[in-house]
């Protein structure tokens, strides 16, 4: 029952990524701004954030077991990195179709193991080497670019695509090594304030303060800040403890169709039939990759 609950809680998690895209076309199309979208959903997280730590250390929650030796400031930093993500990857929505968006951004997959290749010199197994081939073969089905479609792709999205996927596989690696000796949702807290200071301090969008302001961008905030930067760190930090790390990467990859499929359904984007395989080939590949029967030992 555990087992099945953390799937549960992950794939949730996963799927709650995968509709942001498409928020976020809703509020360009509103008429907001990138620094109006990517500021309300880091003010509204750390407000949410903040407000549901002080709760849960005001009720019941054990903390005790958190040392909590790294300090506060360094977690704020590597949060710098949550909020350059945000930045990056709706830039590239603004430019590109969300189905492709996403596309671009799950390339981190390659780039994070290029990362660890080329820095920490993990050389990937052969079973990763050939996913990683076929991801990238994948690609050019996905995006569309075999299709005379993709002329009309702005090459400067495809740029920040691959530029959000880069962070993201900078930001998962930070993620998992600093601010672990702090509860989950403080960490988060934590990360996410770092990003909002970096997004006011770049982007300014100083109008979300103003009395003036169009308070339906609130409307949007409160989506994303919920299905962005609240829900999912909190079911990945339920979920992941009670599944093996071969079932979590496989459940994080429904994000993809799941984006495609509100891109499809709610933005009315044209998906190919050769998109829709793209799509499906990328997500064989990660469990493919991922799959472990259980007489192999772990990589």
């Amino acid at each position: 029952m555990k087992r099945l609950q953390g799937a549960i809680a992950v794939f949730v998690g996963a799927a709650s990524f995968g509709v942001l895209s498409t928020f976020v076309k809703k509020a360009y199309a509103a008429g907001f701004s990138l620094g109006e979208v990517t500021g309300v959903q880091a003010l509204l997280g750390m407000l949410i954030l903040w407000i549901l730590f002080g709760l849960m250390k005001g009720g019941k929650a054990d903390f005790s077991k958190y040392p909590r030796h790294t300090a506060a400031w360094k977690i704020m930093l590597a949060g710098v990195s949550t909020g350059v993500v945000s930045v990056i990857y709706y830039k590239c929505v603004q430019l590109v179709p969300a189905s492709i968006a996403i596309v671009l951004l799950m390339q981190f997959i390659w780039i994070g193991a290029l990362i660890n290749f080329l820095v920490f010199k993990q050389k990937p197994n052969k079973k990763q080497t050939i996913g990683i081939v076929l991801i990238l073969i994948a690609t050019l089905f996905a995006t569309g670019a075999l299709e005379s479609s993709i002329q009309d792709i702005s090459p400067l999205g495809i740029l920040y695509g691959l530029l959000a996927a880069l962070a993201y596989s900078i930001f998962i690696m930070v993620n998992g090594k600093v601010g672990n000796d702090y509860p989950p949702v403080q960490k988060s807290a934590l990360m996410v304030t770092g990003a909002c200071i970096m997004i006011f301090a770049v982007l300014q969008p100083f109008s979300l303060l103003q009395t003036t302001v169009d308070f339906q961008i609130y409307k949007y905030g409160i989506l994303l800040a919920v299905f962005g930067t609240v829900l999912p760190p909190f079911l990945f930090a339920f979920g992941m403890p009670k599944i093996d790390l071969a079932l979590g990467s496989i459940l994080s990859a429904v994000e993809l169709p799941v984006a495609v499929m509100m891109s499809y359904f709610v933005l009315h984007e044209n998906v190919s039939v050769i998109q829709w395989f793209g799509v499906a080939f990328i997500l064989a590949v990660v469990v493919w990759i991922n799959y472990r029967k259980k007489s192999e030992p772990l990589q």
